[in-house]
């Protein structure tokens, strides 16, 4: 597709990617009397993901500012949305559809990142793309929970119920940008006599990704959780290689090998200095054993140390990995392993902290709605991040602004005051709103 003027091929701009969201909802069976409804779930759907998109906190306060006509008009406009729908009737119709029909969209949008090359900006290593997986908590309550809801016992005996995901995401040590693909949930409908778990969970989420993407080349990144012999197992019978924390209380066995090779002068080490003092020392061994069992995995490890000028490490940490480790490459597959603090940085942090009230209970729901909000949230974060690297429009207005929030309480401010025929239009008003035509001042007599 073409690029029109920079910005970005035609399939990932705004109202493309936002029409393939309308058209994946369209598909749902809706059991209602259609001579009787009043608010389709077309309408519905969008309703949430503009919500979010605009980085409104609160349903309710969303739903109030667009009943206003100007504001209402730009909501037709903007997002195709015909009829909004009250802040209960949203829940309600969000609540009961199975919210994993929504992990359509993110596979589309990836496909369309693909297609149009832009994919290939993410390419870090000879062996593919970097994956990083990263499990985060957005829900907890003592009162509120549905049927999909985690629970534990705190010390005080009460019972508290929790929602918690498993995220992969696509990142790259250069780019700012984290290109989230749909998350598996930790939920009871995956219990099988015990409680979901965040390894299962990853276990399943590799075999998906197999399935959907055949030719994918990637690297698991992962933290010291998932640097063990079954998962390793999975992520190698799956065909992706893997780049995984590992310490030393997790892996007794593996550290004491590495002491040995280390008193023994058979670790490979490379030093770098910076001007200001500062050492990066790397060491690295290929092919030995991830623990005691005689069925544990041959890995490669590698470590690295930061060494301040007074002496003093200032960090250390050291991974598993099936990447071959030799001079050449270390420095490299060591800045790979440490992209997946951006999905800490970049993805969660901002998601939690910066407009997109990733903890907050829009709504809970008993079925679906919890799950179904996070994923429309986290589809407005995919557009977003999107446009911050293909839409030079949006990147123009976004640089006006020194803050996130700022930018969005312009938006929000301008949909308030503004008539706007679209989002490019919004974009444009924000970047070099008219001036005004003040008439002539009447001659001095």
């Amino acid at each position: 597709m073409g690029r029109g003027g920079g910005r970005g091929p035609a399939q990932l701009r705004f109202r493309a990617l936002v029409d393939f969201l309308a058209q994946t909802v369209q598909r749902l069976p809706d059991a209602r009397i259609q001579d009787r409804v009043r608010v389709s779930l077309r309408d519905s759907y969008l309703s949430a993901f503009a919500l979010f998109y605009l980085q409104d906190p609160s349903v309710l306060e969303f739903q109030r500012r667009f009943e206003d006509q100007v504001q209402a008009n730009n909501l037709r406009n903007v997002f195709g949305i015909t009829t909004l729908p009250s802040d209960t009737r949203l829940r309600e119709l969000l609540d009961a559809p199975e919210a994993a029909f929504l992990n359509a969209v993110f596979l589309e949008f990836l496909r369309r990142m693909q297609r149009s090359k832009q994919l290939e900006r993410y390419r870090f290593l000879d062996e593919g793309y970097l994956l990083t997986l990263d499990g985060s908590e957005y829900f907890a309550s003592q009162k509120l929970h549905c049927a999909q809801c985690l629970k534990r016992k705190k010390s005080d005996g009460t019972v508290e119920y929790y929602h918690q995901i498993l995220q992969p995401a696509l990142v790259h040590p250069d780019l700012r940008q984290v290109l989230p693909l749909a998350p598996q949930f930790l939920s009871q409908r995956y219990a099988t006599g015990k409680q979901d778990s965040e390894t299962n969970a990853a276990k399943r989420l590799i075999k998906e990704l197999r399935h959907q993407h055949r030719q994918l080349s990637a690297i698991v990144v992962g933290d010291s959780l998932y640097s063990t012999t079954p998962f390793i197992t999975e992520v190698q019978a799956q065909r992706f290689s893997f780049l995984l924390v590992a310490k030393p209380d997790d892996h007794k066995s593996l550290f004491e090998d590495i002491e040995g090779l280390r008193r023994g002068g058979g670790l490979s080490k490379l030093q770098r200095t910076t001007a200001k003092g500062k050492r990066f020392l790397y060491e690295w061994t290929n092919e030995v054993a991830l623990g005691a069992d005689p069925k544990s995995p041959l890995v490669n490890f590698v470590q690295l140390s930061i060494i301040d000028e007074k002496g003093k490490v200032s960090f250390r940490c050291s991974w598993v990995t099936d990447l071959s480790l030799e001079e050449a490459t270390v420095e490299k597959v060591v800045r790979a392993a440490r992209a997946r603090w951006k999905i800490e940085n970049e993805g969660f942090n901002t998601l939690k902290n910066h407009g997109y009230h990733l903890e907050h209970n829009f709504g809970h729901g008993s079925q679906y709605l919890a799950e179904t909000f996070f994923l429309l949230n986290l589809l407005a974060y995919f557009v977003h991040q999107i446009q911050e690297l293909v839409d030079e429009l949006y990147q123009k207005a976004r640089a006006g602004f020194s803050a996130r929030i700022e930018f969005w309480n312009v938006i929000r401010a301008s949909f308030r005051i503004m008539l706007f025929s679209s989002w490019d239009q919004a974009l444009t008003r924000i970047t070099g709103p008219p001036l005004p035509a003040f008439p002539e001042s009447p001659a001095q007599t």
